[in-house]
């Protein structure tokens, strides 16, 4: 149910993201007020709900796990600079189009520690219907 409401929560984002940035006319400036706002709510949820972690990790994390903040930075960005020019309909269709490639690609190879779930026929087959879905909600057939 989290993740359905965070999907939901995926256009809002960028149809608003989008309107920032045309309105300041500076997607980059859009881009670093939206990433302060998340930074703001994260230091609220830390500090409010969960509180300081009482043990740090005794190993170091890899570092390609801190690069997840690369990916909010490039979705803010790139979603408020293409939403307005190509729709917000348009634009979410190819980050669907790509969160499925990417999460077949990570499940199958269990990639960053993710659970392996190789790829068969069945999943080929559900992949082209939700891609084929995704197209005709956009093109509207």
């Amino acid at each position: 149910m989290i993740m359905l409401v965070a999907g939901l929560g995926i256009p809002i984002m960028g149809a608003l993201s989008g309107g920032l940035g045309v309105k300041l006319t500076s997607p980059g400036l859009a881009s670093l007020i939206l990433c302060t706002v998340g930074l703001v709510i994260s230091f609220g949820i830390l500090f409010l709900i969960e509180g300081l972690p009482k043990k740090l990790p005794t190993e170091p994390v890899p570092i390609h796990f801190y690069l997840g903040g690369f990916f909010i930075v490039l979705y803010t960005l790139s979603i408020t600079w293409v939403g307005p020019r190509f729709g917000i309909g348009n634009a979410v269709c190819f980050v669907l189009l790509g969160q499925l490639i990417s999460m077949s690609t990570i499940d199958h190879f269990g990639l960053m520690g993710a659970p392996r779930s190789p790829i068969s026929w069945q999943r080929v087959i559900g992949l082209l219907l939700m891609s084929a879905g995704v197209f005709l909600v956009v093109k509207g057939f």
